[in-house]
């Protein structure tokens, strides 16, 4: 009886200590966490010419997996951004992702971001892309012309970003000494309302002024034309005798030579002096630049030019230091149209004249292509012979030699060179002992900065 009381109570007791060591409930786990997403470089994120890659950054805990979308501008489909990569740190998960952006991705971005565990947590966004600005500078210029040492003159323009106005950005004026290769720094302005700017600073020799803008993080740089300022010192006359320009009647297309002295008071002839030929078409208002020569032995100079409508002509001198500049008489040229070749010569034609790409940034290459045709019998075949290119510049009315190409057997021709300033460009083929000459239509290409 005692016994299996005791056994009992022993059971009693090992019952006990069972209820003790069961195992409790297991801990609730808890939703994860999220941090804000990181975005490197800080937005906005501005293109230029390469693509901007983006890295995305944010931390989770307790998360066993994460997702990152984006949203383009103005579209409602979530995106993953993939791979998503992860760096483990004791209990924070580091989630990185990256994006390359191109011109075309330019606009408002949204993104957001998700941590997945026992729960989900997230976070979101939104961050701008943007294209880098185009800026110009017109307008330019520096008044007046003609000072004497160490006046001030005035120096502006208007800084443009899209085709507005580009206001609250510093701008540079620079100069550069005639004869000196480079420019420098004179003063800095910053554009006001609608991008203009202006300084007044004081010209001691005679040189080219220009402004510059410097790229930023959101615009490219640009810089303007340059404007010549020249310095008189007043001491001694100069002046230009026995100009003249001949033959006159010239035919078109002929070449005109114009020559003279040039006299400075008390040293008469001055070898190495820059002379400046000017032309006036008949009827118009404003001498155009053509060329210029320097004076050799007693000051002599000449030059000649292509002959191409009935004017004006005259040399002009800027002076030097302590010699004031002066103009000649003006000459007048009749230009007469050449006599018509043979009857018995074939007729050209130049066809398909086309100037490309269209607008061309400076300094890039502008091509050309077109067909010269020969009319044999009454059908026009391909011709192969060499045609020259012209170019005229905006606002000039001088057709300009740029250089010579040859059409292949089947008439076709092709070149290219580098555009630097807007105008209008043609083929011109002069003829040969077997045909006669043709002039293309004309293609006008505007060059960008």
């Amino acid at each position: 009886m005692l016994q299996r009381i005791r056994v009992a109570a022993l059971a009693i007791v090992l019952g006990a200590g069972a209820l003790v060591l069961a195992p409790t409930t297991a801990t609730a786990a808890q939703t994860p966490t999220i941090s804000p997403v990181s975005i490197s470089p800080s937005p906005p994120l501005v293109v230029f010419d390469s693509p901007v890659t983006a890295t995305f950054t944010f931390t989770t805990k307790g998360a066993t997996t994460a997702e990152l979308n984006l949203d383009p501008p103005g579209i409602s489909a979530p995106t993953p951004l993939t791979p998503l990569d992860k760096s483990v740190s004791g209990d924070v998960t580091t989630w990185k992702a990256t994006k390359a952006f191109e011109a075309k991705d330019a606009g408002k971005w949204t993104f957001f971001a998700v941590a997945h565990g026992s729960g989900d947590a997230s976070t979101n966004g939104s961050f701008d892309v943007a294209k880098a600005l185009d800026t110009s500078i017109g307008n330019f210029g520096a008044r007046p012309d003609l000072v004497d040492k160490g006046d001030l003159i005035r120096v502006s323009g208007r800084l443009l970003a899209g085709g507005d106005g580009y206001s609250g950005q510093t701008v540079k004026i620079t100069f550069r000494a005639r004869g000196a290769a480079s420019y420098s720094t004179v003063t800095t302005v910053t554009s006001g309302r609608g991008g203009w700017f202006g300084a007044r600073v004081r010209a001691d020799v005679t040189g080219y002024w220009r402004a510059e803008f410097a790229a930023t993080s959101v615009a490219r740089g640009s810089v303007s034309d340059s404007d010549r300022v020249d310095v008189r010192f007043g001491e001694r006359d100069s002046r230009i005798v026995r100009f003249d320009a001949s033959p006159e009647p010239v035919d078109k297309g002929a070449r005109i030579t114009l020559s003279g002295n040039l006299l400075v008071e008390g040293r008469d002839g001055v070898r190495g002096q820059r002379v400046s030929i000017f032309f006036k078409p008949g009827g118009a208002h404003r001498w155009q630049y053509v060329t210029s020569t320097f004076t050799g032995r007693h000051g002599r100079f000449a030059t000649s030019v292509t002959a191409e409508t009935s004017g004006w002509w005259r040399a002009s001198y800027r002076g030097a230091p302590g010699v004031d500049g002066t103009s000649s008489a003006a000459d007048w040229v009749r230009v007469v149209l050449p006599p018509p070749p043979p009857p018995e010569k074939a007729d050209t034609r130049l066809i398909k004249f086309n100037a490309y790409p269209e607008p061309v940034k400076r300094g890039r290459y502008l091509r050309f292509s077109g067909k010269l045709q020969v009319d044999d019998d009454g059908v026009w075949a391909g011709y192969r012979a060499q045609v020259a290119l012209f170019f005229r510049p905006a606002g000039s009315s001088k057709w300009q030699f740029v250089r010579t190409t040859w059409s292949n057997g089947s008439g076709k021709l092709y070149t290219k060179v580098k555009a630097w300033k807007s105008g209008s460009w043609r083929f011109e083929f002069r003829g040969d002992e077997d045909t006669r000459g043709d002039v293309s239509r004309r293609d006008y290409v505007r060059v960008k900065r």
